[in-house]
């Protein structure tokens, strides 16, 4: 019943690819790949943003906006 209530075009398609994308970043941080570690995490956050936006989900919306200002705070500091 909940699914029905959900925006569903392509929308499941973007949340597994961005997963993919955040799971890929897990691995190249562990791999110490940086920076293609961002590259993979921006991918996998714009793309729950987005999801975040087609549900009128404004929790999944707020972890990635602060995801990627922790990104952004990180590589200034560093």
């Amino acid at each position: 019943m909940i699914r029905a209530l959900r925006w569903s075009t392509g929308t499941d398609t973007i949340k597994w690819a961005a997963s993919v994308a955040q799971i890929l970043g897990y691995g190249a941080t562990a791999m110490q790949a940086t920076p293609l570690n961002l590259y993979f995490f921006m991918v996998g956050i714009a793309g729950w943003f987005i999801v975040g936006w087609r549900w009128n989900d404004n929790a999944i919306m707020l972890i990635h906006v602060v995801a990627v200002a922790a990104m952004i705070f990180g590589m200034a500091a560093g």
